[in-house]
């Protein structure tokens, strides 16, 4: 067993979290719980997991505080698991830091599934430094060793580099932000369905299938209203990412 695989189960149902231990010891990975959301946050202080799961409501320190907690000191990946489902709850937990928000009662298999895919991205996030002047210009002597730049009306990506700036200015996206925005930018006009921006999130784990629940298609909605306030643009008049109704997302005519 890989040691550096732990994780940190904080959850104040013994059974619930029982349950979690498992699925996560099944995957490979040494298990740590705490029963409180204090108790969680030293766990990751002391081991510095590599994936936590983190109940929303728990008495004391909440879900959403101890995520807040976790996060200004680790770059663990943060599952964050409740039974409350309206959209405003969902956003407060990955304004707060998670990278997932999973409805309870949760499916052991697809959580697993779901952590796997969360694996497979990049855990850090990185400012980059100041565009050139002439952002809607690319040359080679623009272009990075690493990777290409992603442009569409002075926003800037760069996917090898995990950074991205608007109008001169660093971003500071989540790794699900920064891939939904890169993915729309490599897409152009053409529209990116919820069920596609939510399946390449979860990097196509389901092969051979286009399921998409209703959850995943709420945290693409979340994602997506999370990503255009940081990029201070509005939905009824867009610079960026244009709404599709029932269908998905696009870039903006230029």
């Amino acid at each position: 067993m890989d040691e550096s695989r732990i994780a940190v189960v904080i959850e104040d149902e013994d059974d619930i979290r029982s349950l979690l231990s498992t699925v996560l010891a099944q995957g490979g990975f040494v298990v740590h719980g705490a029963a409180t959301g204090e108790e969680g946050v030293e766990l990751v202080r002391l081991h510095d997991p590599l994936v936590t799961t983190l109940d929303v409501n728990m008495p004391g320190m909440d879900g959403f505080e101890a995520a807040k907690r976790i996060r200004a000191v680790s770059t663990t990946y943060i599952v964050m698991l409740s039974a409350r489902t309206e959209e405003i709850d969902a956003l407060q937990g990955l304004e707060a830091g998670a990278d997932d928000y999973v409805a309870k009662p949760f499916r052991p298999r697809e959580l697993r599934a779901r952590i796997d895919a969360m694996l497979r991205r990049p855990r850090q996030h990185l400012a980059a430094p100041p565009a050139g002047s002439e952002a809607s210009v690319t040359s080679p002597a623009d272009t990075p060793a690493d990777g290409e730049w992603l442009e569409h009306a002075g926003l800037r990506l760069n996917p090898a580099m995990r950074v991205a700036t608007v109008d001169d200015a660093d971003l500071d996206l989540t790794r699900s932000e920064f891939d939904i925005l890169a993915d729309l930018l490599a897409a152009g006009r053409r529209v990116r369905g919820k069920s596609d921006l939510a399946m390449m999130l979860r990097g196509d784990i389901y092969a051979g299938s286009d399921f998409v629940s209703d959850s995943d298609a709420r945290a693409i909605e979340v994602h997506v209203a999370n990503l255009r306030r940081k990029l201070g643009e509005s939905p009824a008049a867009p610079r960026w990412i244009e709404t599709v109704r029932g269908v998905g997302y696009r870039l903006t005519a230029s």
